[in-house]
C-alpha cells in the first residue's frame, strides 16, 4: 500500500509540472514571438516484484511478476514553429520571416536570442528589448542598433542547443552564424505560436489525470486504513 501511494505521489507531481508548463503557455499566448513548450514523459522501467509468504513455514519466494512503480519526465522540448506576423506600424516593431534571431547583449554582456521583436528606445534612442537590452546591428563590430538599422540576425544548426532563459530570450554555447540579407520586416510583430484550443485540451486532460489519481489514493488509504485497523486486531 505504502508503495501504491508512493506511485500515485509522483504521478501527482508529473501532473502538477504539465499544469505548470501548460498554464505559461496560456499566460503568453499573446507574448510576441514566445515558443510553446512541451513536457515530455515516459514509463520507468518495470521491477520485478516478489514476496516470501510461499511454502509451509511461509517463508519460501513467491515471483508476483513485473510492476510499472511510476513515470518520469524525461525532457521539456520547446518548439520552434513560426507565428504569424501582423502588423502594428510601429517603428521600433520588428518581425523575422524566415528563420533566425534578434541578438541582443545581455547586462552581463552575453549574448542573447530572441523572437520577440517589441522593442523600445533607451535614453540614447538605441533600440533595446523590454528588458533593457541592447538589440545588435549587423554591422562588422556589432554596435547597438537605433531604428532604421539593419539588425544582427543569428541562426543555429540544431535549436537543441538553445537554452530558455524567460522572457523569450534564448543563450547558446553555440556561436551560430548570421543570415545575410535577412528579411526583417519593421512594423511588424510574430505572434505567439501557442494554440489555445490544444492547450486548454490539455488542461481537461490533465484535469481528468489528476481525478483519477485522486481515487486511487482514496482507494489506496482506505486499504491501507483497513490494514492497520481491522487486520491488526484479528
Amino acid at each position: 500500500m505504502i508503495r501504491s501511494i508512493n506511485t500515485v505521489n509522483k504521478n501527482m507531481n508529473i501532473l502538477q509540472k504539465k499544469l505548470e508548463n501548460t498554464n505559461a503557455n496560456i499566460a503568453n499566448v499573446n507574448t510576441p514571438g514566445y515558443k510553446f513548450q512541451d513536457i515530455v514523459q515516459s514509463t520507468n522501467e518495470s521491477q520485478e516484484m516478489f514476496n516470501y509468504t510461499g511454502g509451509a513455514d511461509g517463508n519460501t519466494r513467491v515471483d508476483l511478476g513485473n510492476f510499472i512503480y511510476s513515470n518520469r519526465i524525461d525532457d521539456a522540448v520547446i518548439s520552434f514553429e513560426p507565428g504569424n506576423l501582423y502588423e502594428t506600424d510601429k517603428e521600433t516593431d520588428y518581425a523575422i520571416a524566415g528563420n533566425g534571431f534578434f541578438t541582443v547583449r545581455m547586462a552581463d554582456g552575453q549574448l542573447g536570442y530572441t523572437r520577440n521583436g517589441n522593442f523600445r528606445l533607451n535614453d540614447e534612442n538605441q533600440l533595446v528589448t523590454t528588458e533593457g537590452y541592447q538589440v545588435l546591428s549587423d554591422d562588422s563590430k556589432g554596435d547597438a542598433a537605433y531604428p532604421g538599422y539593419s539588425l544582427l540576425i543569428t541562426d543555429f544548426d540544431d535549436y537543441d542547443d538553445l537554452v530558455s532563459i524567460g522572457d523569450t530570450l534564448f543563450v547558446s554555447n553555440d556561436q551560430g552564424y548570421t543570415i545575410q540579407n535577412s528579411d526583417v520586416r519593421q512594423g511588424f510583430l510574430e505572434t505567439s505560436n501557442v494554440t489555445i484550443v490544444d492547450e486548454i485540451v490539455k488542461l481537461i486532460e490533465i484535469s481528468r489525470e489528476f481525478e483519477s489519481n485522486q481515487k486511487l489514493l482514496h482507494a489506496a488509504d482506505e486499504t491501507l486504513n483497513k490494514a492497520v485497523n481491522e487486520i491488526g486486531r484479528v
